[in-house]
């Protein structure tokens, strides 16, 4: 299932893998590598038996652990993939030259050992610098979300900024992101523009055929049936993520937490 199969047609709901240790904690999990996996398992299930098409693993939980945790993270992309679900590692990478063509590499060549189908980039070294991983997912079918307008208040003053160009640096990211979608064959580019922002100032249209990665939804405070109200004639590209509300009934609730989520994001 290729993610133009997935997004375009009606708001999406991503469900992030996102293994806090109190969350963990309250599941009985423990943490530390087997305890990320084995959380990691009961979500990807519980997706693939509710419709959940989506799921975002957060990298810095597993990266915490070392080697093993990283093998926990290659294995649990591995399930997800093979029960049809699109993986968007949230690795937020961002870097120049031959470093931006190893994350391309590490994310996104098929048979590497984390292939995901999109990766999470940071372009606040250039969107250019970052052209390695825009080509990779060019060339392989997959996505690249660019941070845009994140849900974080801290990213204001610099995503807020006003460029040389007289648009703030959010809207000349959008801008970019439209430029290049429109040059390819296919929409290889995403951008994140996070629920809890003042999305009424953005230009989601400057990149009319990007899919949004929507952070910001459930314990950060937007509702996910508020998403066409956010976003708008655009909410039909957007991936609404939903992780710590999704798990608030432990391991034996989370396909009844998932079916609530997913009449939510259709409401």
């Amino acid at each position: 299932m290729t993610f133009e199969a997935v997004i375009g047609h009606a708001p999406v709901l991503c469900l992030g893998i996102d293994p806090h240790a109190h969350v963990l904690a309250s599941w009985g999990i423990g943490d530390d590598p087997d305890g990320l996996e084995r959380f990691g398992r009961l979500l990807v299930d519980g997706a693939a038996a509710t419709g959940v098409r989506v799921v975002k693993p957060q990298v810095a939980f597993f990266e915490r652990h070392g080697a093993q945790g990283f093998a926990a993270l290659e294995r649990v992309i591995r399930e997800a993939r093979a029960a049809g679900l699109r993986v968007v590692a949230d690795a937020k990478r961002g870097d120049i030259g031959s470093t931006s063509a190893g994350y391309a590499e590490a994310w996104l060549a098929p048979g590497a050992p984390l292939e995901s189908d999109a990766l999470t980039i940071s372009p606040y070294l250039g969107l250019g610098a970052l052209d390695p991983v825009l080509d990779a997912a060019a060339a392989h079918g997959k996505l690249a979300f660019v941070l845009a307008a994140t849900s974080n208040l801290e990213a204001a003053t610099v995503q807020r900024a006003t460029a040389a160009t007289g648009r703030s640096v959010a809207a000349d990211i959008l801008e970019d992101v439209g430029r290049r979608n429109a040059a390819g064959a296919r929409p290889f580019v995403g951008v994140v523009v996070g629920a809890t922002v003042d999305i009424s100032s953005l230009d989601l249209d400057a990149a009319p055929t990007a899919p949004i990665l929507a952070p910001g939804f459930g314990e950060q405070g937007a509702r996910l049936r508020d998403v066409r109200g956010l976003y708008g004639a655009a909410a039909s590209r957007v991936l609404a993520n939903v992780s710590r509300a999704a798990y608030a009934d432990g391991p034996n609730g989370i396909t009844g937490r998932l079916r609530a989520l997913l009449e939510d994001v259709a409401a």
